[in-house]
């Protein structure tokens, strides 16, 4: 749960005083990053929920995670880094104290190191004939993987990974040619106008075409690897030191933060386009409706960026070759101002394109609502609401409690006899916005305690006691479903007010978090980036955190996610679950869960798509954890063959119909017609409920509550 606040001030007085004038402004990147490091382990120590003691113990946990998130897959470093790397195992405390840069230099300057021996590797087994024809196996579990110990060994170990990917390659040209045969056999037996090209590759030519292909891609790997700012490396290692503390409290540097206000928010500053990154190159992506790249009428998807001037008075900046990201934040600015792209279209014409910064909304984010029409006959509205979203600094700004509102009274105008609110792959948001949509469903009442690390018990309520929806709730959720997902679906179910259906139970996450700015310490104006740090757990209003159980679904479906390691509960340095006293409160208790649970359990029983999803979701869990796969073409394709005929069966699931239809609220019928990527989003979205079994058994539960 994250908590955009500013923290209490007298939280802050008594043990920052002493640090907000320790440290001067710094004279380069070096004396930045240690200044960071002190600064973090003071906010760590001081304001973290459950601080950990800064010891060798802690030390190693660092050491492990830090590897964990830089060489997971063993591929970089070779044995003998990591026996050169072990001997500061237990220093790792002691450089945070001190802003000691010794570890993080030796590693990050080895990984170049590592990743230019690669890159000459891979270039050099790339130029030769590869042979698909050896019996060699290649381990995909890291933890049975062992560290090449040396330039021989690190070069077969990258040979076996480019033949695997090269396998991989031939088998989806070969998947896609099988696609296309299939639609044109379509076509052509309806005598339907045939426009489907087919090209039948011979295997020798699938080779070839793959062999470029991964060629491509791993020279794009190691051209972005190289590009990559070495502070981008830092912020991995602060983290390292941070999620060991739990691991929702991260350090985010000045870019990392402003990505996350930008999705918090659900808004950016900048022309509305997508910008896509290939061999080297930024193009244009798909135009935002109504943005100033699509207004200008001069852009295109697929339009090459060659420059782009960030403001009238600079001059253009060059962006071949650049990240993605990078040429991002020259086209994102101040509302109102000018940005100028330079690009090639298609035909090669060179055009310079000026627009004006305009405020672009990210729709994913918002809820959405449209009108469920079951076979009974009977109207039900459906509202996904993506996070729980809000803008503490615009008082326009949106936020998730009023689109939930919004969208509620369209669908009241609509004559709908239930909501279902879908807060699946909900990750959470603002903890107040929890409590105002309450109360668009419920009177006024306790929904959250709160406790912080001195043991202070907060209990938050919703205040409003003029409900806009007071008919038949159920509220989906899944392993994704966490935070403020949580705490509204547990108050619904606690209060008996809404039935919560699916997976067994949600992700586990009863912490709050705040943003630290890390230049409150500092004597500078220069921006050192922020901690996102965990100073509070959340509790139930019957007592019960939580932290890593998660809510417990009233009625259970199983899905793709049950059968993976999803949650909470799987992390490491998770905080644990625990429990406070009650707060009083009373039930509404507006339905029998018993009753519900007996009528879906007999649907389930006979449920044969249901069964396959169970199986499906097995077999991929269990392909997930294969620890190797031979790269002998002749046994990779027996393996590929296996696998198609288990994937054969699964295939209905692909053409599923719950029978339900959809109708869009009378205001979407009116955009489709003006908005054509919106007219695109819709069908994509109803389409995916059409193939929705899960929401097949939300309509008929809410169709059988009183």
């Amino acid at each position: 749960m994250f908590k955009k606040l500013k923290l209490n001030r007298l939280l802050l007085f008594i043990p920052l005083t002493s640090l907000a004038f320790c440290f001067n402004s710094p004279k380069n990147d070096d004396e930045k990053m240690s200044t960071i490091m002190v600064s973090v382990k003071n906010t760590l120590s001081y304001l973290h929920y459950s601080p950990k003691p800064i010891n060798d113990a802690y030390s190693q946990e660092v050491y492990k995670h830090y590897f964990e998130m830089v060489d997971a897959s063993k591929r970089y470093f070779m044995q003998s880094d990591m026996d050169e790397f072990a001997k500061h195992k237990t220093k790792l405390d002691d450089y945070l104290n001190q802003g000691d840069l010794t570890f993080y230099k030796l590693t990050v300057d080895r990984l170049y190191q590592r990743v230019d021996e690669i890159d000459k590797i891979t270039q050099d087994i790339l130029s030769k004939p590869i042979n698909l024809d050896e019996d060699e196996t290649l381990v995909l579990e890291p933890k049975i993987k062992k560290y090449a110990t040396n330039s021989n060994e690190m070069s077969a170990e990258w040979r076996k990974y480019i033949k695997y990917n090269i396998l991989q390659e031939m088998e989806s040209l070969k998947a896609k040619e099988e696609m296309q045969k299939e639609k044109k056999d379509s076509v052509q037996k309806f005598n339907l106008k045939d426009t489907i090209k087919l090209e039948i590759l011979t295997p020798e030519q699938k080779r070839i075409k793959a062999t470029e292909e991964v060629k491509d891609l791993v020279t794009d790997t190691f051209r972005r690897f190289k590009k990559r700012n070495k502070m981008d490396w830092f912020t991995v290692y602060m983290n390292a030191y941070t999620e060991v503390f739990d691991p929702h409290t991260n350090y985010y540097s000045p870019k990392n933060k402003e990505d996350f206000d930008t999705q918090f928010k659900g808004k950016v500053i900048g022309i509305g386009a997508i910008i896509q990154e290939k061999r080297g190159y930024l193009y244009l992506g798909a135009l935002t409706i109504g943005a100033p790249a699509w207004k200008s009428k001069q852009l295109s998807e697929g339009d090459k960026i060659l420059k782009v001037k960030s403001k009238p008075d600079e001059d253009a900046v060059n962006v071949v070759g650049m990240l993605s990201d990078e040429a991002v934040r020259l086209i994102r600015g101040e509302k109102g101002s000018k940005v100028t792209l330079t690009v090639e279209k298609k035909d090669k014409s060179i055009k310079e394109v000026t627009m004006i910064r305009e405020e672009v909304a990210i729709e994913d984010t918002f809820a959405r609502s449209i009108i469920v029409n079951s076979p009974d006959g009977k109207k039900y509205g459906f509202i996904n609401l993506p996070s729980f979203n809000a803008d503490f600094e615009d008082a326009k700004g949106r936020n998730a409690s009023d689109d939930i509102k919004n969208e509620l009274i369209k669908l009241k105008a609509q004559n709908v006899q239930g909501i279902i609110l879908d807060l699946r792959n909900n990750g959470g948001g603002s903890l107040t916005e929890v409590g105002d949509i309450m109360g668009l469903f419920m009177n006024a009442g306790p929904y959250v305690q709160v406790k912080d690390g001195n043991g202070k018990i907060q209990t938050l309520k919703n205040k409003t006691s003029t409900p806009l929806w007071t008919g038949p709730l159920v509220i989906m959720q899944n392993e994704l479903s966490a935070s403020a997902s949580e705490i509204l679906a547990g108050a619904m179910q606690d209060y008996g007010r809404g039935v919560v259906i699916g997976s067994p139970q949600s992700f586990g996450k009863g912490t709050v978090q705040t943003f630290v700015d890390l230049n409150r310490f500092l004597n500078t104006n220069d921006d050192f980036g922020s901690l996102k740090l965990t100073i509070q757990k959340f509790y139930r209003i019957t007592g019960e955190s939580t932290q890593r159980k998660g809510i417990e679904s009233d009625i259970k479906m199983k899905d793709f996610f049950t059968y993976a390691e999803i949650g909470e509960r799987y992390d490491d340095y998770a905080l644990a679950w625990d429990k406070i006293p009650a707060v009083a409160y009373q039930p509404v208790n507006y339905f029998s869960v018993q009753a519900l649970q007996k009528g879906i359990e007999t649907r389930l029983q006979n449920n044969r798509t249901y069964q396959l999803v169970q199986e499906s979701a097995q077999w991929k869990e269990n392909l997930d954890k294969e620890e190797s796969i031979s790269l002998n073409q002749a046994k990779f394709n027996e393996v590929m063959k296996t696998r198609k005929s288990q994937i054969e069966k699964f295939k209905a699931l692909d053409k599923f119909n719950n029978g339900l239809k959809f109708t869009l609220n009378p205001d979407e019928v009116i955009r489709e017609k003006k908005d054509e990527a919106f007219a695109k989003k819709s069908q994509n979205w109803t389409k995916n409920l059409q193939r929705d079994l899960y929401l097949q058994e939300a309509v008929a539960v809410v169709g059988e509550m009183k």
